[in-house]
C-alpha cells in the first residue's frame, strides 16, 4: 500500500486541474473567454492553493478503505482519493475566510492573496467539481448514486459542525456541556469526511452495507483522533494556529478534556482566557493546558487509535491489510509530533 509519501498529491492534484478545465474536462472553460481573464478568475487561485503540499491524510483513507472493501490497489481509480482531497481543500478555503486566518499550508491564506469573493468563489467551486469527478468513474448507476448520497450526506454534516465551531465560544458553554459540544464539532466536522473517505471505495466496489458500516465507523475514529492531535500540536509545534483557536476562544480537545479532569483550573484558565490581549498572555495559557492535559491528551489519543483498530478487526476479521491500517494510523499520530 502507498505511504503518505507517495501518494505524490500536489503534481496530481495539478494535473486534475488541467483535465478538468479542458476541452473535454467536468469544468470545461468557455474558449471565447481569454485565458488571461479565466487565470484572473479561477485557474490562478485553484492553482495556487492546489500546489501547496498537505499531509494528505484523508487520501490515504480512501487508499485504506478500497483495500478493505476487496479491492487491489493498483485497480484502485486516482479519481476516488481526488474527490475527497477537492472537497477537503475547498473547505480549507472556505474555512480560512470564515476564521479570518491568516496562513494555510506554508503560505498566505488564499483570501489575502486574491481577495475573499474570488476565494469563496474558489472554495465552492471545488466542491461541486469533487461531485463532478464522481461521474467520471463511469460507475454503475447504482454505485454512483451511492457515492453522491454519501457526498451530500457529508457536505451537510461538514456545514453543521462548521457552524458550530464558527458560534460557540468557550466562556458561552457550561463547563459540563464543554466535551459533548466539542466531540460533536469533532464528529461532523472532522469525522464526517473522513469517514466519507473511509467508505468511498466501498461504495465504489458495491461492497455490502456491512463492509460500506465498517469504513464509516474507521473513518469516523480516525477523524477524531486526527482532531485531537490537531487541537493537541497547535499548543506546541504550530502555535500561530494555537493563539488563533485561543484568540478566537474556540472550545477544543484540551479544553474538553481539562473541563473533565480539573474544573477548578478549567474555571480559572477561562477566567485568563477573557483577559488576554496580548501573544505572550495566550502563549502562556498554551503552555498551561499544554502542561496540565498533555499527557492526558496523548494518553486519551492512543486509546482511541488503539480502540479504533480493534473495532476494526472486530468488523471486517485479521485481513493483511490490518497491519499496513496499523501503520498508518501510527504514521498519523507521528506526523502531529
Amino acid at each position: 500500500m502507498k505511504s503518505l509519501a507517495m501518494l505524490e498529491s500536489v503534481p496530481a492534484a495539478l494535473a486534475a486541474l488541467s483535465r478538468a478545465l479542458g476541452e473535454r474536462g467536468t469544468s470545461a472553460l468557455d474558449p471565447r473567454v481569454p485565458h488571461a481573464v479565466w487565470q484572473r478568475a479561477l485557474v490562478g487561485p485553484a492553482e495556487e492553493f492546489l500546489a501547496r503540499p498537505g499531509k494528505q491524510l484523508r487520501g490515504s483513507l480512501v487508499h485504506i478503505g478500497w483495500m478493505l472493501a476487496g479491492g487491489h490497489e493498483a485497480n484502485m481509480p486516482e479519481r476516488l482519493a481526488l474527490v475527497v482531497e477537492l472537497l477537503h481543500a475547498g473547505s480549507l478555503v472556505i474555512d480560512d475566510v470564515e476564521d479570518q486566518s491568516a496562513e494555510r499550508r506554508g503560505g498566505a491564506a488564499l483570501h489575502h492573496l486574491v481577495g475573499v469573493p474570488l476565494a469563496i468563489n474558489t472554495g465552492s467551486w471545488m466542491y461541486f467539481w469533487a461531485l463532478a469527478e464522481i461521474a467520471e468513474l463511469a460507475l454503475p448507476s447504482h454505485r454512483e448514486l451511492a457515492m453522491y448520497r454519501a457526498a451530500c450526506t457529508t457536505l451537510v454534516r461538514c456545514h453543521q459542525g462548521q457552524a458550530l465551531d464558527l458560534a460557540v465560544r468557550i466562556p458561552d458553554l457550561a463547563l459540563a456541556d464543554v466535551p459533548n459540544v466539542v466531540a460533536a464539532t469533532t464528529r461532523l466536522k472532522t469525522g464526517t469526511l473522513c469517514a466519507f473517505a473511509a467508505s468511498l471505495g466501498a461504495h465504489a466496489l458495491g461492497a455490502a452495507a456491512e463492509t460500506v458500516d465498517a469504513t464509516d465507523a474507521f473513518g469516523i475514529a480516525s477523524g477524531t483522533a486526527l482532531q485531537m492531535l490537531d487541537d493537541l500540536g497547535s499548543l506546541t509545534s504550530r502555535r500561530h494556529k494555537g493563539r488563533e483557536d485561543l484568540r478566537e476562544l474556540r472550545p477544543t480537545w484540551p479544553w474538553a478534556w481539562l473541563a473533565e479532569a480539573k474544573p477548578f483550573l478549567w474555571s480559572r484558565l477561562v477566567a485568563q482566557l477573557r483577559a488576554a490581549r496580548t501573544d505572550d498572555e495566550l502563549d502562556a495559557i498554551a503552555d498551561a493546558l499544554a502542561t496540565e492535559i498533555g499527557e492526558l491528551g496523548r494518553s486519551r489519543i492512543r486509546t482511541l487509535l488503539d480502540d479504533t483498530l480493534a473495532d476494526l478487526v472486530g468488523r471486517a476479521g485479521n485481513a493483511p491489510v490490518i497491519a499496513t491500517i496499523g501503520a498508518a494510523l501510527a504514521q498519523m499520530e507521528k506526523s502531529y509530533g
